[in-house]
């Protein structure tokens, strides 16, 4: 099976956006090579980007306190586990501190650092970031890969509250879901309006399935059209029923 996700507002599209920045980051770090921490270092700069706008710190404190509010509403319930909820309680505490004592904006430690935002200015140049452009950036790619993922960590560091805290927003939104087994009837689904209301929809459907999924929604309607993926005409619908399902996820 595979998942498409669709955000349907501004604040789960930056979060969805900043989450795959942050399993980049995770899996370029890991890495030994010079292009892979290249591209570790690129990825930091990405999230600084989508980080930047609108006051995401804030909304993340907001969404942590709200959940916390509605576990703990729930105690005393017969049918939840009171060993999960703590576990789950303390584990949004943690990040609600840790994200609160952040100091400033997020990634300002970033900004102050003059060396790194020239990086960051060349490294949106195409070809900016060459050995002739910035030479002291060359000698710190020849560095050992040790000393090279422990600056990445440093750089990192500050902004791990916010990974924690997104990565906890965007696990209750997903669990929050409900689904429903629809199908698209030669490769078209209409819904007017939509079932239900949602801050984010999942679609999943068979790996097998020669198609993907061409959403658009809003409170008004839900438009899916299945079209062949890599064609050279994008709406060239997949003319055939396609069985799916669909989670609407709503915090």
């Amino acid at each position: 099976m595979i998942t498409y996700e669709y955000p349907l507002n501004e604040r789960i599209r930056t979060l969805l956006r900043l989450e795959d920045l942050f399993d980049r980051l995770d899996f370029f770090i890991a890495q030994d090579a010079p292009l892979d921490h290249q591209a570790a270092l690129t990825s930091i700069f990405e999230i600084l980007e989508v980080a930047s706008r609108g006051d995401l710190k804030s909304d993340l404190l907001q969404e942590l306190d709200r959940q916390r509010l509605f576990l703990e509403a729930l105690r005393g319930n017969p049918a939840i586990s009171e060993e999960r909820l703590d576990a789950v309680v303390a584990e949004i505490e943690v990040s609600f501190a840790d994200l609160l004592a952040s100091a400033g904006k997020t990634g300002l430690h970033l900004r102050e650092n003059e060396w790194l935002m020239a990086i960051k200015q060349r490294a949106a140049i195409p070809g900016g970031i060459c050995e002739f452009d910035l030479p002291s950036y060359h000698h710190w790619l020849h560095r050992d890969h040790t000393l090279r993922r422990i600056d990445i960590e440093s750089w990192r560091l500050p902004l791990n509250s916010v990974a924690a805290a997104l990565r906890i927003v965007l696990r209750v939104l997903r669990e929050s879901g409900k689904s429903a087994s629809l199908i698209a009837y030669r490769g078209v689904f209409q819904q007017t309006p939509m079932e239900r209301a949602a801050h984010m929809l999942r679609l999943t459907l068979r790996r097998d399935i020669g198609c993907v999924p061409e959403i658009s929604a809003n409170k008004y309607a839900l438009n899916i059209r299945f079209i062949l993926p890599g064609s050279v005409q994008r709406t060239k619908v997949y003319e055939a029923d396609i069985e799916f399902d669909l989670t609407y996820c709503n915090l």
